[in-house]
This record gives C-alpha cells, sequence and structure tokens, in this order.
C-alpha cells in the first residue's frame, strides 16, 4: 500500500535531547533488548533481540507546540517511548504504517493548531490495518482544524507517531 500520509518518526534533535536527558527530566538506562518487539519511535519499526534500546519519556505536543508558538495548556503530557540507545538509521521507506497489526486497536487522537485536542478515535484494525489508519487520517484532515493526529496505542495509551495537515 502506498500511503497518503506520512508517520513520522522522532525527530534526529530531538533524539539526540532524549538520549541525554528525557522530557522528564532523566538520564536514559539502555540496555540490550533480550527478546525483541520493542516499538521503536526513532526508526518506526519492532526492535530485534540484542538491540540497545532505552525507554524514555517523550512529550511529542510539546516538542510541536515549541516549533509552532502554539499552546497546548493542560494537554500537554508525556510518556514513555522506546528508542535506540545509539543514531540509527531512521525508518526504512516500506510503506504503510508502522505498528499496525490486523486485530489490534488504536486511537487516533486529533489536535487544532493551538495544540488542544478536537478528538479522539479507537480504531479496530480488523484485517486491513492500513486501510483503517488511512480512513482514520482521511476523516482527521477533513476537518480543516485539525493540523495534526497522534496515533496512539490503545491498550497502553502510548504515543506511536504523528501525521501533520498533508
Amino acid at each position: 500500500m502506498t500511503s497518503r500520509y506520512r508517520a513520522m518518526p522522532i525527530e534526529e534533535a530531538a533524539l539526540k535531547e532524549l538520549r541525554a536527558r528525557d522530557d522528564a527530566g532523566r538520564g536514559p538506562a539502555p540496555y540490550t533488548d533480550g527478546e525483541g518487539g520493542a516499538p521503536l519511535r526513532c526508526c518506526l519499526r519492532t526492535s530485534t533481540a540484542g538491540e540497545r534500546i532505552a525507554l524514555v519519556s517523550y512529550a511529542p505536543l510539546r516538542r510541536w507546540a515549541q516549533r509552532t508558538g502554539a499552546d497546548p495548556g493542560a494537554y500537554d503530557e508525556q510518556g514513555p517511548v522506546f528508542i535506540h540507545a545509539e543514531d540509527c538509521a531512521g525508518p526504512a521507506d516500506g510503506g504503510g504504517y508502522p505498528f499496525a497489526r490486523a486485530g489490534v486497536q488504536r486511537t487516533a487522537r486529533r489536535y487544532d493548531a493551538r495544540g488542544h485536542i478536537l478528538g479522539g478515535r479507537v480504531l479496530d484494525l480488523g484485517e486491513d490495518p492500513d486501510g483503517v489508519v488511512e480512513g482514520a487520517l482521511d476523516e482527521a484532515f477533513a476537518d480543516p482544524g485539525v493540523a495534526l493526529v497522534h496515533l496512539r496505542f490503545a491498550e497502553f495509551g502510548c504515543f506511536q507517531f504523528e501525521v501533520r495537515r498533508p
């Protein structure tokens, strides 16, 4: 599937900062992933056993607001994300949406230009996960007030990736 929207990984400048001190002010605690399967937000793929990764606190809306001058107010939040402990090559251009698997649920959270939540939707990815995500993004960006969408894991609420208005 060729995606109409671009799933954005955590930007390089932010990754450099997170590898030194995360958005909660803590230093990272890298470790060797013994099992694999951690959703890496730096390269938008799951980890493999033996990779060095870190779980850090990340505030995606806060970082977006700093670039745009938005003021998300109480909507500013931070949460855990996995990243490679050292620099990585970033996402491969494989098409489709990262972490979209048949039969799981995700949440699409919509934000306006101020960084305030306009709404959200739980997505049952069913048998066509990329198609469901694409449809939810079409629906979100049909509203001219939507500036960006965050896709999140429904079960934990963790940030997956950001999609900005095309």
